[in-house]
């Protein structure tokens, strides 16, 4: 048994950071940040919390689907910045719409929306479910270090959910893997203050290897299409859209030149969100579908990658 999503959902952060705005404080342009990235804009959290965004993009969904919190058999989020390290971000999410089912969360970077489908789906496929809520919330502005041009004008603040229910023949094609490499694309834990601890402690924000990122991105997009749409038996030049996540526009760029695509089935919102880590892809979904982009029987391609080195791909017919 398969699934068929039901109603999406997205919530950003009022404030919008202009490049021109971080050119204030940091040595940089509006030219320089959106030649490189194809970002002009970011959304960042000021008065919101993480759990504000989260709840508003999952009553969306709840909305759109015509479910109610109460209806739901299972909640998983994914994300890498939630405002608690405990209790998991789905718990805070159960809590304000009144859920009482079973929540818990995915870390798997900017790959997370994939990875959280997927175990979704597995609990669908074994009974445990009928009806899902995957939601996606990330606070990005939190873990980089904003003195660094490289990386903080790159990230933005964001959720997006959708519900899925048993029923439908989704995934038509899913693939999770790993290529591991944690120095890479990292943010290093809470360092605690126990006397006993002799271990280095780095600074507290992200870090990534650019050129590395950059060459993984492209590659995992580009194998993901080609592989998924293989065991599909599907050709590429029949896929209606691509989702892909929003790192940036010269990755996305890249990717559509090797695969041959048409560059309007691309979906894209980074040019004034960034890279808002697993949130991209559904809040990339949602803008489809409320723009009436999205119809009953399209295929769609759903591939993130990021830390991990995770890659989250999936074939979907809507």
């Amino acid at each position: 048994m398969g699934f068929r999503v039901l109603g999406t959902g997205s919530a950003l952060p009022a404030r919008s950071v202009t490049n021109d705005d971080l050119s204030e404080f940091l040595d940089t342009s509006d030219e320089w940040i959106s030649t490189r990235t194809g970002i002009h804009s970011r959304r960042i959290c000021t008065t919101e919390t993480l759990d504000d965004l989260a709840l508003e993009a999952s009553r969306q969904a709840l909305d759109a689907a015509g479910v109610h919190a109460d209806q739901l058999d299972l909640i998983v989020c994914s994300t890498t910045s939630g405002d608690h390290l405990m209790p998991a971000e789905a718990c805070a999410v159960a809590e304000l719409l009144g859920a009482s089912c079973p929540a818990f969360d995915v870390s798997a970077a900017c790959a997370g929306f994939v990875f959280a489908l997927d175990v979704a789906d597995g609990f669908i496929a074994r009974g445990r479910a009928s009806r899902i809520l995957v939601v996606s919330a990330e606070k990005v502005s939190r873990l980089v270090d904003w003195t660094d041009r490289a990386t903080c004008v790159l990230f933005g603040d964001g959720a997006a959910a959708a519900v899925i229910e048993a029923g439908g023949d989704n995934p038509l094609a899913i693939r999770l893997s790993t290529d591991p490499s944690v120095e890479t694309l990292h943010v290093p834990g809470v360092p605690g203050s126990s006397p006993y601890d002799q271990t280095e402690r780095p600074a507290q924000h992200l870090f990534m290897e650019g050129r590395r990122v950059f060459k993984f991105g492209v590659n995992a997009i580009v194998d993901a299409v080609t592989e998924l749409c293989a065991e599909a038996h599907v050709a590429v030049t029949d896929v209606d859209h691509f989702v892909f996540h929003q790192a940036n526009e010269r990755i996305l760029s890249s990717a559509v030149s090797r695969l041959g695509i048409d560059d309007a089935r691309v979906a894209r919102a980074l040019a004034e969100t960034g890279n808002i880590s697993s949130a991209c892809i559904p809040l990339a979904l949602d803008r489809l579908v409320r723009a009436g982009e999205l119809t009953s029987g399209q295929l769609v391609v759903l591939v993130g990658f990021g830390a991990g080195l995770d890659v989250g791909a999936c074939l979907l017919r809507w």
